[in-house]
């Protein structure tokens, strides 16, 4: 009997363990199925981020308050959470400055809601991203428009605005409306409280992505030097095209600090010490004078683009065309690297240009803070300048300092 009973335990045993397994891998497939693994391209990444399918919604209504309000219920109530720790895991182990982040989320949006299938719920699933990565994120209704502002604390120049308890909120999706007139427009924010959605967006880029080495050029220089001529090859990625394309006009200080790519900087920087070798301090500074003022054609941006448009050095580089505002921020970074002297940049009216201090300053100096610097024109001019010397046009013209580097701070 004793034996009987215990074949029967057995038996249930067995049972009870089959049923837990086939209830434990039904769920677990089930889950494997609401699930999808979206994959990016990210410059030299490939990168794999996890989708719920709860997260795929409809919005196919009116532009509305309301409507919006609905949309956002059904997104917060879906399991968007890992989706959004994937991509802030990205972020802080790759170092990933708030625009890249920013391009990062486009990416993602994109495959998840395809801008030119529904451009409302494009833009509500960019905002809710954002918001759900802590960032101090609005949308707002401007007619038929919907517009996505973001707090930041920087100084942006040519995308419109709004200031809220004293915050300043920025236009992110402007380049989709280029002609719509924003000072005509009333713009009304939709409110939804999102908790712990309180960080500014910074436009400081400290570093460019790793890009994939199949996806530079190459870009023949050619530029004079006491009569010398100086050929050499830089490589270049049109990439950064597309990364700067919405990019803003910001201030000096972000604007000059963009790096170079790691490719660009190894084979611009290293071929102009190799060239500088054997020239005292001076006559280097005068050597990358001459290479950002002959290198490249001089073209106004309203000519070039119709607008200010402020490039980062690399863009410079790769732009055929550039002014006085992209040559000053070349040679500032060029100089940075190479020699890392005190330097201050000059606005004037209609140009701007820079000054560094020298041991021994040459020509007449600017005093600014005590220190003595001397001019230093990156842009071509009428005259033919030396280190010290200023254009006969501005030497009566007001000035003002709108950047000073200091390599002990």
């Amino acid at each position: 009997m004793l034996s009987k009973f215990i074949d029967t335990m057995k038996i249930r045993i067995l049972i009870l363990l089959t049923a837990t397994w086939m209830i434990f891998h039904s769920t677990s497939s089930c889950a494997q199925w609401n699930k999808q693994q979206l994959n990016i391209d990210f410059y030299s990444d490939s990168i794999e981020i996890p989708v719920d399918h709860s997260l795929f919604i409809e919005f196919n209504k009116p532009l509305s308050d309301a409507n919006i309000k609905d949309c956002y219920s059904s997104v917060n109530a879906s399991q968007y959470v890992e989706t959004v720790q994937s991509l802030l895991k990205y972020k802080q182990n790759h170092n990933l400055n708030d625009w890249f982040y920013y391009q990062l989320v486009r990416k993602v949006v994109q495959q998840i809601s395809p801008k030119d299938d529904n451009y409302y719920r494009y833009t509500l699933y960019k905002w809710f991203v954002m918001a759900k990565s802590g960032y101090d994120v609005h949308l707002a209704i401007g007619g038929q428009q919907l517009l996505f502002y973001i707090r930041s604390d920087e100084n942006i120049y040519d995308i419109p605005f709004y200031v809220k308890n004293n915050k300043q909120y920025v236009c992110l999706n402007r380049h989709d409306y280029i002609k719509t007139d924003f000072e005509k427009l009333t713009v009304l924010e939709v409110e939804i409280a999102i908790a712990k959605a309180v960080n500014a967006f910074s436009y400081k880029i400290s570093q460019l992505p790793d890009f994939k080495s199949n996806t530079y050029a190459e870009k023949d220089i050619h530029f004079d030097y006491h009569e010398n001529a100086y050929e050499f090859k830089i490589k270049i990625n049109p990439q950064l095209n597309t990364i700067f394309a919405n990019y803003p006009v910001v201030d000096f200080d972000s604007y000059f600090n963009i790096p170079l790519s790691k490719e660009t900087y190894s084979s611009l920087i290293l071929t102009l010490k190799s060239n500088l070798q054997g020239m005292s301090q001076k006559e280097g500074v005068e050597y990358l004078m001459d290479f950002t003022r002959y290198a490249f054609s001089y073209e106004s941006d309203q000519d070039n683009y119709g607008k200010e448009k402020r490039l980062s050095p690399e863009l410079t580089l790769l732009s055929d065309h550039s002014d006085c505002d992209d040559r000053v921020g070349l040679f500032f970074y060029l100089v940075k690297e190479i020699y890392n002297l005190p330097m201050i940049t000059l606005l004037y009216p209609t140009h701007v240009t820079i000054a560094i201090s020298f041991d021994k300053p040459v020509g007449k100096p600017i005093v600014y803070k005590g220190r003595k610097y001397s001019v230093c024109e990156p842009t071509p001019q009428y005259e033919s300048l030396s280190i010290g010397q200023i254009s006969s046009e501005l030497r009566k013209i007001p000035y003002q300092v709108v950047y000073e580097y200091n390599p002990n701070k």
